[in-house]
């Protein structure tokens, strides 16, 4: 398996167990507050991040290894600075829009560039 799909595999499960565990302490608690960044790092850290690591796991060596290291960078950092900060908006503080919207023009970046990785091998011939 390629460099790249293991290590969005690695952030993925990191981010599904940290939400798991997220999940049980709200769970716990009874407190749902925090519940929008508990899903969207459910969705974006552990559900995205796997299926871009199995994208490149399929194409292999088709897979274009620079889009695929800054879509790797880019979503990663995305997730790691968007649900903290969206964390802390919920709470009530406001000084963190900022920074969250930085978070999700780095997600939203990250996609585009996995649709640049994708429309690169629609313009590879396949092999035989």
């Amino acid at each position: 398996m390629p460099r790249l799909s293991l290590a969005f595999f690695s952030a993925a499960v990191a981010c599904g167990l940290v939400g798991m565990g997220w999940g049980v302490f709200m769970g716990a608690h009874e407190d749902f507050t925090l519940a929008p960044a508990h899903a969207h790092l459910n969705l974006l850290g552990w559900v995205t991040l796997a299926i871009m690591g199995t994208f490149y796991a399929l194409a292999g060596a088709r897979a274009p290894r620079r889009l695929g290291w800054t879509n790797f960078v880019l979503s990663a950092l995305g997730v790691l600075i968007l649900i903290p900060s969206l964390a802390k908006m919920l709470t009530g503080d406001k000084t963190m829009i900022p920074i969250m919207m930085a978070g999700e023009i780095l997600t939203i970046l990250g996609m585009l560039v996995f649709l640049a990785a994708i429309v690169s091998l629609w313009r590879q011939p396949q092999a035989a």
